[in-house]
């Protein structure tokens, strides 16, 4: 038996000759003795029950060389075996507000969905959980197949500046989706103004469950960053809304912080437990770092990262993480990852029909995908969907938790999706705080 090219050993601290093996391809980890993991690392014989554990942790497997064939399998695996449709559905590209960062930028305006295109795109729906069995390289390029679930998420823009449209497609998609037995949510990625208590109880019976509302952090942060087109600010407009509906709708928080502002995020986690927004409530707050989108986009915002490995992310990271597990929210999970892109029935459907793989992409022609009305064309190579698959990242420990980085990012930093956004030096400095968090707040799923 060998030890998994996918496993980082941690000491467990306060035990001297003690370690921790994780597993970043299940996020599994075993707790063993130095001796042990000397038997394991030098290829000798196990004891039969632990070489049984650590075989079913995924720690320890029987041919490396098929353990990396596998890995480069594992998009296609998890395509095959999901049954859902998730799309973020454009309903325009207005806002009410005037956020510094925004990465739509300069390529937002008064572009507003038409009732024609959301009827188009009800159909393409049907398409796609109509279709009949494909071929795996016809599904990868289409899309479609085996859908039991259709889950859509009202983006913008500001979503809710099209109530009216949202109600109408959700009406007719819920129609559908009980009509051919398929279930039917949505949600509402929104900056919260407009999201009153009164628009939950209309959405809700048509399937809304759940809502992604930014808030920046503590007011002053929130409203600098955050603010009404007039200048005013937003945040306590946007918190009324979630004590109104917190208990209506699931509603999850996320923030996005910047070098300079971080460390005042964990006041805004004190806020809401004195606001009675406790995890009970509110069960989900998230926190993400700011992306600089480059002159093209933000001619006027110089503020954000350009890499994961920007240094003061690898403290940044853990530490806002701790803040979150520490007062009883769930934070980001520790898990492997495949990027949209990566999903053969993940898209992202722009106001005026076209079609992209990744929300950051809203409005580059070079990287639109397709049309609802004209189908999904080939993406593999244009989006650079192979990336990873090399010996150097088959070869990397941390490679089920990257599959190649952020494309996305790697298009900002360098102008082109050629090679890899490595994330190797983020990893080495934080995934020892992230696994030991999961440790000590119970988040890990086998041990």
């Amino acid at each position: 038996m060998h030890l998994s090219t996918y496993c980082k050993i941690l000491p467990v601290d306060g035990q001297a000759g003690s370690f921790y093996i994780f597993s970043t391809k299940n996020t599994a980890i075993a707790e063993v003795s130095e001796g042990l993991l000397r038997r394991i690392q030098s290829g000798r014989t196990l004891p039969a029950k632990d070489e049984r554990l650590l075989r079913r942790l995924g720690i320890l497997i029987a041919d490396p060389g098929r353990e990396k064939k596998r890995m480069l399998r594992l998009p296609e695996e998890l395509n095959r075996a999901s049954r859902l449709l998730s799309i973020k559905l454009v309903m325009n590209l207005d806002c009410n507000l005037a956020c510094r960062y925004c990465f739509e930028g300069n390529r937002k305006g008064r572009f507003y969905m038409s009732q024609e295109i959301a009827d188009e795109f009800v159909n393409f729906v049907r398409a796609r959980i109509t279709s009949q069995r494909l071929s795996i390289e016809t599904r990868r390029q289409k899309g479609g197949g085996f859908i039991d679930e259709v889950f859509i998420t009202f983006y913008g823009g500001e979503p809710l500046l099209s109530r009216k449209l949202i109600v109408h497609t959700a009406r007719k998609l819920k129609t559908l989706a009980g009509r051919l037995g398929k279930a039917f949510s949505f949600a509402l990625q929104t900056n919260g103004t407009l999201l009153t208590k009164e628009v939950v109880q209309e959405l809700r019976p048509l399937g809304l469950a759940e809502a992604y509302v930014t808030v920046d952090g503590p007011r002053e942060n929130h409203d600098a960053f955050r603010p009404y087109k007039s200048g005013r600010g937003s945040f306590d407009v946007i918190m009324r809304n979630v004590q109104d509906v917190c208990g209506l709708v699931d509603l999850k928080l996320g923030g996005n912080f910047t070098k300079d502002n971080y460390r005042s995020f964990p006041g805004f986690l004190d806020y809401l437990i004195e606001s009675g927004l406790t995890p009970d409530k509110v069960p989900s707050v998230g926190c993400f770092t700011v992306v600089s989108e480059g002159a093209d986009v933000l001619p006027d915002y110089r503020g954000g990262c350009s890499s994961v490995n920007e240094s003061w992310l690898f403290s940044s990271g853990p530490f806002l993480r701790e803040e979150i597990l520490r007062r009883g929210y769930h934070g980001e999970r520790l898990t492997p990852v495949v990027c949209m892109m990566e999903h053969w029935n993940n898209f992202l459907v722009n106001y005026n029909g076209d079609i992209y793989k990744c929300p950051c992409l809203i409005g580059r022609k070079e990287f639109c995908v397709g049309n609802i009305k004209t189908g999904v064309n080939d993406f593999r190579t244009s989006h650079n969907l192979d990336n990873w698959k090399n010996e150097q990242c088959l070869n990397c420990s941390y490679l089920p938790l990257c599959l190649g980085g952020c494309r996305y990012m790697k298009f900002v930093r360098d102008g082109n999706m050629d090679g890899v956004d490595c994330k190797k030096p983020y990893f080495d400095a934080t995934l020892e705080a992230f696994v030991k968090q999961d440790i000590r707040y119970d988040l890990i799923k086998e041990k």
